[in-house]
């Protein structure tokens, strides 16, 4: 099993440390504000007081044995960015960070980063998605360009099979999986008729997807 480590306990730190430990994974969480630590100490595995900008401190709790590592240090830029250099320093395989801006993520990627989450920006696209959109219920952004969707099938689709759909050769959308009441329908063939009120799993770019969305045949 994975073993986490959570370091900045703010909103977004807390909340992955959370939902990390209610996946049933081991979390280990830590933050230099004892209150903080304090309130998350009961939901994960362990938790901690400790200045992440203190190496030694880092080598004390065996940082480098986690198999991820998440930085999620609030405001302070230089300090997300020096603890991200020692954490890879140190040998941690896997170094996922929060950045603030374009700016603070390029850095962040200079100095060892393995990935790099903008978590307002995600989820300002996410919103501001979900707001125009008319079917699509959850979407997940897995690169700059590029999202997973959740949608209830689009009034055009309903009927048709998904070769016809043309889904794939107008728009370059990949239908994963349709779910159609308690059934869910993995790797659909192309013959595939969707219904109505089906829910379709899709991959795409999300400039496509958003197109998709909304054009009416």
């Amino acid at each position: 099993m994975k073993q986490f480590a959570v370091i900045g306990l703010g909103r977004f730190g807390t909340s992955v440390a959370m939902t990390l430990s209610k996946m049933g994974y081991q979390v280990f969480a830590t933050d230099i504000d004892e209150e903080r630590v304090n309130d998350i100490v009961e939901h994960v595995t362990h938790a901690v007081t400790l200045d992440a900008l203190d190496e030694h401190a880092l080598k004390s709790i065996g940082i480098r044995n986690f198999d991820v590592v998440v930085v999620a240090i609030g405001k302070e830029v230089q300090a997300s960015i020096l603890v991200t250099v020692m954490l890879k320093e140190l040998g941690v395989n896997k170094v996922v960070a929060k950045a603030q801006s374009e700016l603070h993520g390029k850095v962040l990627e200079r100095v060892g980063a393995d990935k790099v989450i903008f978590p307002e920006r995600d989820m300002g696209i996410k919103v501001a998605s979900a707001l125009v959109s008319k079917n699509v219920m959850d979407q997940i952004s897995l690169s700059p360009e590029y999202s997973l969707v959740e949608m209830v099938a689009p009034p055009k689709l309903v009927n048709k099979s998904l070769e016809k759909s043309g889904a794939r050769q107008n728009y370059g959308i990949t239908v994963l999986a349709i779910r159609r009441g308690g059934e869910m329908i993995i790797s659909p063939n192309a013959s595939q008729v969707i219904e109505e009120g089906d829910i379709l799993v899709v991959i795409g770019k999300t400039e496509r997807l958003q197109y998709f969305d909304t054009v009416e045949v």
